[in-house]
């Protein structure tokens, strides 16, 4: 595992708060509530590319950099002042900003996965990227057309890719006793 991811499980396993919280609440919106969903969408995605840039950030302070993941917060955050921007010309734009953004960051996971050594949690990183990829994916076949159908499917996305980064952060969590341990021989 890489030192600076470790120190940052926390903010990993915001991230994967909020994607749980935000399916929770797309569930309480009636059925056919397009603008709440939208708005909902544009600060989860705000919330998500803070995190996921913080992340990043914290990194160098142990030698270690994560651009992948800043520059997924980074895209995040485009995404989001995109949603607000084109939420009023109609859904289709909704759609495919969310299409391009799951692609995009779902490779940028991808990417940062193979920063991290097997047993820092690659796996679970890979699967986050590889659930958000998969998501964009399956949403670019179904269109815009069935916006029901489009919110049900981003709760399942929300659910199983908050839980994956919930999991990465969990297992950052137990491994950073053995990642101090090793530090402190280095530097003792």
């Amino acid at each position: 595992m890489s030192a600076g991811a470790g120190d940052n499980w926390w903010a990993i396993g915001l991230r994967g708060v909020a994607a749980i919280l935000f399916a929770i609440t797309i569930l309480s919106l009636p059925p056919q509530a397009v603008a709440p969903l939208v708005f909902l969408f544009a600060a989860y995605l705000a919330a998500d590319g803070a995190f996921a840039i913080l992340a990043g950030m914290r990194a160098p302070r142990w030698g270690y950099r994560w651009p992948m993941l800043i520059f997924e917060g980074s895209v995040n955050l485009a995404a989001a002042a995109a949603v607000l921007v084109w939420q009023a010309v109609a859904a289709v734009a909704l759609v495919q900003i969310a299409t391009a953004w799951a692609v995009i960051t779902g490779g940028l996971l991808l990417a940062a996965a193979h920063r991290l050594s097997r047993s820092g949690g690659r796996w679970i990183l890979m699967l986050a990227g590889v659930v958000s990829a998969s998501w964009g994916a399956l949403v670019a076949a179904i269109g815009a057309s069935d916006t029901r159908a489009i919110g049900l499917w981003l709760v399942g996305y929300a659910l199983i890719f908050g839980g994956t980064l919930a999991a990465l952060a969990g297992h950052w969590q137990r491994r950073r006793p053995l990642q101090l341990r090793a530090r402190a021989g280095r530097d003792g």
